[in-house]
């Protein structure tokens, strides 16, 4: 791929005191006093939709009553990459126990009309040199997506022993038969050796607390619910030719929303777009895969470009390193290269870095904001449409369609930043600025409760490790755990996410490395006759100081940042801040974890 450098404004024509300034104002505006508790948790009809499967009938079913190696709960991408690596690992005794009706996790449940990768194919979807397989084109379809973990559970027997359609509610550790004893809504009773915590990053849909929102007598649902029946249409076939004479109000402006306004703006009568933040929404260059690029690559090449998009991400290229992703998460890089290239790679302190990196990001968000006023017609919108934050604040997105949506006359952004958020639902509309719009459906497009407390996330009411504890109670003041992936008390359990470890852009990577690290621990207990193996807490003590003495002070990033799940809603003091990674970098851990392995003894554990 040829990638030239973007085109960007001089900095010396830009007033960086202002527009710290300016960032400051917007965030302040937004700040809400509850942080991650203006969210509220489904009740009543809203809980019964997310526990009803739209995509396909829950059947009866036998309990199933039964002793095996490994539990993995989740059947998303994190557990499909554990049953991979214990598959590659030497064992074959585990069942996924998954919430959805088949393999796909966030892919299974998220049809939204629009839905796509929002970072390229190529890093995103893991095994691909393993499965043989190339996606179709460089952000790929859900429905693409979502065949993908079909295949992979195929290809390795997966679908002999999952429990879809099957929701945990307890499990409790048995010290005198050291299992893990777990209890389904199906009435299942199942004795686990070890239990695999899988369920990722975005399974539990969030609704914003606004006022009357259960009064509202109109259509309302999810995005991650999508009814299809209501708008029309179908999943891969969104013609929702159904709202041609209804109002629709879309609440949230992220990575779905901006995916599935121009399918809402294309067919519903009247489109209510309510914004409290706007995001950055690039173009997006999506061809097709060039057969003749696909055939000249070389084995491994998938790890080397994941490698290569982690460092333009997050990072600097190295020298004679090309961008190979080439797209706007990796621009503020490229253009760092390019800087350091013309000055003959001058040393530079991590403050030097970290200088030049915002600077490029002032003039990166300039562009961005300069997008908007050349693809907005009216110009009181598209100032309404600006990011003003620094780039990591929000989720760097990418559309074509998005901007040009908002010069239709049927769609109306509404800004709701003033009252932070909606001021109230009625019964027939909704009321935002004093004003009442009256609508025949709200969709909210509010994401997922991504680092909120964590009983939360899980919906699992009861986690018990040694002696009863609780591990909401063990992790009440945040996390503390053995290189991320196991902690004191809670035996033979691996926890998979964003918990003490390595930060990696691609997601699916770092996934896929915690589970290989797993898995490794699972086989060598079974070679070993190990029944169980626990984090010592001088272990774990040791390696948490280590963790916070390296970790990256973050604080003062989240201060300057527009409330989202990047930042804990703003929390100066998060116990579960989204990126918090290993302060050495991705590699460093990495190497960490690797010379754990081949010390071959599994170091900080207690065996028994």
């Amino acid at each position: 791929m040829n990638c030239e450098l973007t085109e960007l404004r001089p900095l010396q024509e830009l007033d960086i005191p202002a527009l710290r300034e300016k960032y400051r104002k917007e965030r302040d505006k937004r700040l809400r006093p509850e942080l991650t508790e203006q969210y509220v948790r489904p009740v009543d009809d809203f809980a019964a939709a997310y526990e009803v499967d739209p995509h396909m009938p829950i059947g009866p079913r036998a309990p199933v009553s039964e002793e095996l190696d490994v539990a993995i709960l989740g059947g998303g991408f994190t557990g499909l990459l554990a049953g991979y690596h214990l598959r590659m690992a030497g064992v074959t005794g585990f069942r996924h126990i998954e919430h959805g009706g088949d393999f796909g996790g966030v892919w299974y449940w998220n049809r939204y009309p629009g839905i796509q990768c929002d970072n390229e194919s190529y890093c995103y979807l893991p095994l691909l040199e393993e499965m043989g397989f190339m996606p179709s084109k460089r952000f790929a379809d859900g429905d693409e997506i979502q065949g993908y973990c079909r295949l992979i559970g195929e290809k390795f027997g997966f679908y002999d022993q999952a429990l879809f359609h099957t929701r945990v509610t307890g499990l409790r550790w048995d010290g005198t038969t050291s299992r893990w004893r777990i209890a389904t809504d199906r009435g299942d009773e199942i004795r686990a050796r070890h239990v695999i915590m899988a369920g990722g990053l975005m399974n539990m849909p969030k609704l914003p607390g606004i006022p009357g929102i259960h009064h509202f007598r109109g259509k309302t649902f999810h995005s991650a619910r999508w009814d299809y029946t209501y708008t029309g249409g179908a999943y891969g076939n969104p013609v929702l030719d159904r709202l041609a004479d209804k109002r629709v109000a879309i609440i949230g402006t992220g990575a779905t929303s901006i995916q599935a306004v121009p399918f809402l703006a294309k067919y519903a009568r009247q489109l209510y777009v309510l914004q409290r933040t706007p995001s950055t929404v690039d173009e997006r260059p999506n061809p097709p895969t060039d057969p003749e690029w696909a055939k000249a690559l070389k084995p491994g090449w998938q790890k080397e470009r994941q490698a290569n998009f982690h460092r333009g991400a997050q990072e600097v290229f190295l020298p004679h390193d090309p961008d190979l992703v080439c797209d706007l998460w990796t621009e503020i890089s490229r253009h760092l290269q390019a800087q350091l290239k013309a000055e003959g790679w001058p040393v530079l302190s991590m403050e030097e870095l970290a200088a030049r990196r915002e600077a490029i990001d002032y003039q990166v968000m300039d562009r961005l904001r300069a997008r908007v006023d050349a693809l907005i017609e009216d110009p009181e919108t598209a100032e309404k449409l600006k990011p003003w934050f620094r780039f990591p604040c929000k989720r760097p997105l990418s559309n074509n369609d998005y901007y040009p949506s908002f010069n239709q006359p049927n769609v109306t952004l509404i800004d709701v930043s003033e009252t932070q958020g909606v001021e109230r639902l009625t019964e027939s509309g909704f009321v935002a600025g004093g004003v009442e719009y009256p609508v025949d459906c709200v969709i909210f497009a509010s994401g997922f409760e991504v680092s909120s407390e964590l009983e939360r996330r899980w919906r699992i009411p009861v986690i018990e490790g040694r002696d009863g504890i609780s591990i909401y109670r063990h992790w009440e003041e945040g996390p503390e755990s053995l290189h991320g992936l196991m902690t004191h008390r809670f035996p033979n359990m691996y926890f998979t996410g964003y918990i003490q470890g390595g930060l990696n852009s691609s997601t699916t990577e770092q996934f896929n490395r915690q589970t290989e690290n797993i898995a490794y621990i699972v086989s060598e207990c079974q070679k070993r006759g190990i029944e169980a193996a626990e984090p010592t807490q001088e272990a774990q003590d040791a390696y948490v100081r280590h963790f916070r003495e390296i970790e990256v002070d973050t604080s003062s990033l989240i201060r300057e940042c527009t409330p989202s799940y990047y930042s804990n809603e703003g929390d100066a003091r998060p116990k579960w801040l989204l990126l918090r990674g290993y302060g050495h970098g991705w590699n460093a851990f990495m190497q960490l974890l690797a010379h754990w392995r081949s010390g071959g003894e599994l170091a900080g554990l207690e065996l028994k």
